[in-house]
């Protein structure tokens, strides 16, 4: 199983970004599917995470801000991030509880994708 990020990138504050994660692999489906983030210094953080039956938890710093989809056909995660401050500069990480054919349930990380806002 892979977990494929894309998405981040440079962008001035206030501005947006959207993050996509591809998982792709041996799937017989998709738990949980979230986004980490992990800045200069400090330790990887939840930003947000997606049930397999919907629900959503973000952390208070990205709440009316961000956005987490999936596309659960495309075995694709999405975070919409608006308002962007200096403070979501940060590499951002996919993490998905994959449901193998064995029926076991394993977590994965992408690689990370970087997210730079500036003033």
């Amino acid at each position: 199983v892979q977990l494929v990020e894309s998405g981040g990138g440079l962008v001035q504050a206030g501005g947006s970004l959207k993050l996509s994660c591809v998982a792709s692999g041996s799937i017989a489906g998709i738990n949980s599917m979230g986004w980490y983030r992990q800045a200069p210094g400090k330790q990887r953080e939840l930003v947000a995470v997606k049930s397999s039956g919907g629900s959503t938890n973000y952390a208070d710093s990205v709440k009316g801000r961000f956005i987490i989809s999936r596309d659960n056909a495309k075995n694709t995660g999405y975070l919409e991030m608006n308002s962007l401050k200096l403070e979501d500069t940060a590499v951002y990480y996919c993490n998905a509880n994959i449901i193998r054919y064995s029926g076991r349930y394993e977590n994965f990380w992408g690689q990370g994708t970087q997210v730079t806002v500036s003033s």
